[in-house]
């Protein structure tokens, strides 16, 4: 059986867009890794602040536990996720920065009459907290999916997965906003088109499925070409 057309294809049917939300949405990554660096060192981890990022970008935190407690060989105990999620969410709360652009993104999105969801590795307690913070509640209320309560984070493909099937719509016919790698392999691996949100000059892996944005300006225009290529729009 052939595969369905994707859904930025002129022959596909785009009806789902899906957020990822540390670093598409709200500016939250860097302070999420900068609280993961310093458990690491804690631990005995060499991780200074400025490879953060680099280090954690993307990864859920039992991933991230895992790889602590490989370098370091020794164990963070059972409630490490539990208490350094709690870290993160009144991290949260004192205050995050919504990315450049998300709301006229968003505002965009929205006049093209396309429904959005978001997947997320972080908890649903951190994305409220962060979407409070930011005023984005209202675009994502009852819509918003997490992998790690799932317990099945990215880079499987299983909240991407979900979030198509409460809204009844097929993986081929969704697209997936993402800034990470792990994200992006896992709305690959979902069989869903990923935009990938990248700067300028940093390195994109050579995936099949895969376009590259480098502002949000960039991807509701995307969005409303497929849409008038599909004929669903004048």
């Amino acid at each position: 059986m052939m595969a369905s057309p994707l859904a930025l294809s002129a022959d596909g049917s785009l009806k789902l867009v899906i957020f990822d939300c540390d670093g598409v949405l709200v500016d939250s990554e860097e302070t999420c890794c900068r609280i993961s660096a310093q458990e690491a060192r804690a631990a005995g981890m060499d991780v200074p602040d400025d490879l953060a990022v680099d280090t954690f970008s993307g990864m859920a935190l039992p991933s991230i536990q895992d790889v602590i407690e490989q370098k370091t060989r020794k164990s963070l105990g059972a409630d490490w996720a539990a208490r350094t999620q709690a870290r993160f969410v009144a991290a949260m709360k004192q205050g995050v920065e919504p990315i450049d652009g998300v709301y006229a993104m968003l505002e965009d999105v929205t006049k093209l009459g396309l429904p959005v969801r978001v997947g997320s590795n972080s908890s649903v307690e951190e994305m409220d907290a962060k979407f409070i913070a930011t005023n984005l509640t209202p675009y994502f209320e009852g819509r918003i999916h997490s992998a790690r309560d799932m317990g099945i984070p990215k880079p499987r493909p299983d909240v991407y997965l979900h979030a198509a099937k409460e809204e009844q719509v097929a993986p081929a016919n969704c697209v997936v906003l993402e800034d990470s790698n792990t994200g992006a392999r896992a709305a690959i691996d979902a069989g869903m088109m990923c935009v990938l949100l990248r700067k300028a000059g940093e390195d994109v892996p050579d995936w099949p499925n895969l376009v590259v944005i480098h502002h949000l300006c960039e991807f509701a225009p995307l969005l409303k070409e497929a849409l008038k290529a599909q004929g669903r729009l004048a």
